[in-house]
């Protein structure tokens, strides 16, 4: 096959014309494209923001953006590995202009006990003041209030471990457990707050208390366990990482000491569950592009058959064959891009609007509400959201039209005037 030296400028008049020349055809071909082009940008940006929207729900709870801890006690979380100078760490990286709140954390787990039950659970030192900028359970607290920064010998405790343990707003909890230096860690605390997070397993397990009485209790002085922060944008952390580790590193601290771990390490369940999702729609978005082109393949094959004819003449007259196969794939080309244009500009509209109104079904808006998350859907409004779709059907279409096209090659002129349909 020659290669196509160049395009002779009349053959783009001509593959415009000859569009039309069936139009009722031509507009259906053309709604099916627009149709595929407009379904794809509103799906694929739509559950681009439902990752948005799941990764910020999940890591708002408890994990943060990104965490630093000392080596070791991500994989042993236990009381000796502790962090020194946290609060020195935390108002450096509070200084970082891309980073939104910082806060620090001690935990350790203990027998809490009420009148006449115990179970185990996990105790939280927290910063108030600094939890309600970065997680959700301030927002989730269903009885009571949250604990502030004044509180001393106060807690907050999951509505699941409150029903367990028969208590309520007001009531005392014993608490005992094991000190960082090997000492008996125990006190009072009265429940100011119930929270309800939406998870069973926090809710029957967590009790939240302030981080001085937290270091006090279990002999952790000036120290925790591990800073969790958020940043203003997620996409942003990976590159925002080396900033976090050189600020950390000003401080003059021994390196060996500390770790910052970023949300995909610390639940790498959460990624692989957004992974597992995009293969399997990936697969439902190709079938949908493959049920399209083969639509468009058998119009723009319908076409060439009909038209056999007329090739046959131009081909007697001296028009070369290569430049008739590529004027009909021309004219599939011509009409992928209007109907992308069209699926571009109605999809855009509705990715648009639901940008800032949200996307919600029946029902979300009040479990959100319940469980203080995210209760609409904003799709991801960027290129790459509303190129996929587009290049995806643009692609298919082209090998598409590639195969009428090519039988322009067979075709002999007297033989295709003689041909009657």
């Amino acid at each position: 096959m020659k290669a196509f030296t160049f395009i002779p400028p009349t053959l783009f008049p001509l593959a415009w014309r000859n569009i039309w020349r069936q139009p009722r055809r031509s507009l259906l071909t053309l709604s099916a494209i627009a149709f595929a082009a407009f379904l794809l940008i509103f799906m694929i940006a739509l559950q681009i923001g439902s990752y948005d929207m799941s990764i910020h729900n999940s890591l708002r709870l408890l994990t943060g953006h990104f965490q630093v801890q000392s080596p070791g006690y991500l994989d042993k979380p236990q009381i000796r590995n502790s962090l020194q100078q946290p609060q020195l760490m935390a108002n450096h990286l509070r200084q970082i202009p891309a980073v939104k709140a910082v806060a620090i954390r001690a935990s350790a787990f203990a027998l809490v006990s009420s009148a006449d039950r115990s179970y185990g659970a996990q105790i939280l030192g927290v910063q108030s003041s600094q939890e309600q900028k970065l997680s959700s359970i301030p927002e989730q607290i269903s009885q009571g209030r949250y604990l502030q920064d004044q509180d001393v010998d106060k807690a907050v405790i999951g509505e699941a471990l409150a029903t367990n343990l028969k208590l309520s707003i007001g009531d005392e909890i014993t608490l005992l457990g094991s000190g960082r230096d090997g000492s008996i860690a125990a006190t009072v605390l009265i429940i100011v707050g119930i929270f309800q997070s939406g998870s069973t397993e926090i809710d029957r397990g967590l009790i939240q208390i302030p981080l001085p009485h937290f270091q006090e209790v279990f002999t952790l002085p000036k120290q925790a366990h591990y800073l969790v922060g958020e940043v203003k944008a997620l996409q942003q952390l990976e590159t925002l990482l080396p900033q976090l580790r050189q600020q950390l590193q000003q401080l003059n601290l021994n390196s060996a000491n500390w770790q910052i771990y970023d949300w995909d390490t610390l639940t790498p369940g959460l990624k692989q569950l957004i992974q597992s999702d995009q293969i399997t729609s990936a697969f439902l978005y190709v079938c949908l592009v493959l049920v399209v082109t083969f639509s468009i393949l058998n119009t723009f094959l319908m076409a060439v058959l009909e038209r056999t004819r007329e090739f046959g003449m131009l081909l007697a007259l001296g028009m070369k064959a290569h430049h008739i196969s590529l004027m009909v794939w021309l004219e599939s080309l011509l009409l992928t891009l209007l109907g992308l244009l069209l699926g571009l500009l109605f999809g855009g509209l509705l990715v648009l609007y639901y940008y800032y109104y949200g996307f919600s079904y029946p029902g979300m808006e009040e479990i959100g509400a319940q469980f203080g998350i995210t209760g609409k859907i904003y799709p991801r409004l960027d290129v790459l959201t509303f190129a996929i779709g587009p290049l995806l059907v643009l692609f298919f279409t082209c090998l598409a039209g590639l195969y009428p096209a090519l039988r322009i090659y067979k075709l002999k002129p007297l033989q295709a005037m003689n041909i009657v349909f």
